[in-house]
């Protein structure tokens, strides 16, 4: 009985790591497919290109004007993590630490934009934000990201705040802390690995939203993930290389923002601390 046990957790242990290793092998070779062929000028039977050249990320630079893409993705980017901060830790502080009737309700709405497709919800957010002449514009972007990012925030932080023992919050207030104080020395520190896995999640979902920034975005204020769409379906004939030189250029930008944030953010330490 004990051999046939541990040969089970072999074998089960044996299945998980060839599953994942054939999961991750195709996930490499699409990624590697596509930066090659980025920099290929034909590429039909043969394993590799038969040249390179990087003349396809020059056209998709000036096709698509490249740089002011990528402002625009940032300022979208940053406006809606720092937005849902301010709004999101509040909010998710008084859910966690008041009751009121139709608590519940509350949450069930928090929850809807989370669990309901966006486009769901999008077109009808789409239609107000035309008539208060916001749609088109960054600021309706970033509008329209925060439907979905704000819930989110709310959401994660509640566990975070309701494991804070409130006789913490209580001492403070007899030593004289009142709330901005206490939020800023006192809860802040104690939040601060619940806060930065929030935003650290908010960043990758607003990079890679897609449907909300579809609906809102104009020529002027839209996001790299919407100028893909377009290089892919828009009108005309266009190669190959270009459409995947600029899913490099998006894979690139994500890249960067993650290391970027992941330079003052430490995933183990965010763990670590919200152990303690």
């Amino acid at each position: 009985m004990q051999r046939a046990a541990t040969f089970g957790k072999r074998a089960w242990a044996g299945t998980v790591w060839v599953v994942t290793g054939f999961f991750l092998l195709n996930l490499f070779a699409t990624i590697a497919s596509v930066v090659v062929n980025s920099f290929g000028t034909h590429w039909f039977t043969t394993w590799l290109p038969a040249g390179f050249t990087t003349s396809w990320y020059a056209l998709v630079w000036d096709e698509f004007q490249l740089p002011d893409l990528l402002i625009v993705t940032a300022e979208v980017v940053a406006a809606v993590v720092v937005i849902s901060g301010l709004i999101g830790v509040p909010a998710a502080y008084a859910m966690s630490r008041r009751n009121f009737p139709g608590k519940r309700a509350v949450m069930l709405l928090f929850l809807l934009p989370l669990v309901v497709p966006p486009f769901t919800y999008g077109i009808p957010l789409a239609t107000v934000l035309y008539q208060a002449h916001l749609a088109g514009t960054i600021s309706g972007v970033i509008l329209a990201n925060l439907v979905p990012t704000v819930p989110f925030v709310i959401l994660i932080m509640i566990p975070f705040i309701e494991q804070i023992d409130p006789r913490v919050e209580a001492a403070a207030r007899v030593f004289g802390a009142r709330t901005p104080r206490l939020f800023a020395s006192v809860l802040l520190p104690l939040l601060a690995p619940g806060i930065l896995s929030a935003l650290l999640l908010v960043l990758v979902r607003t990079i890679s939203m897609f449907e909300l920034t579809f609906l809102t975005a104009g020529p002027t204020s839209q996001t790299l993930v919407v100028a893909l769409y377009y290089a892919v379906f828009a009108a005309g004939v266009r190669p190959g290389q270009s459409i995947d030189a600029m899913a490099v250029v998006y894979m690139a930008a994500t890249l960067v923002w993650l290391l970027v944030t992941l330079r003052f953010v430490s995933p183990t330490q965010i763990v670590g601390r919200a152990r303690r």
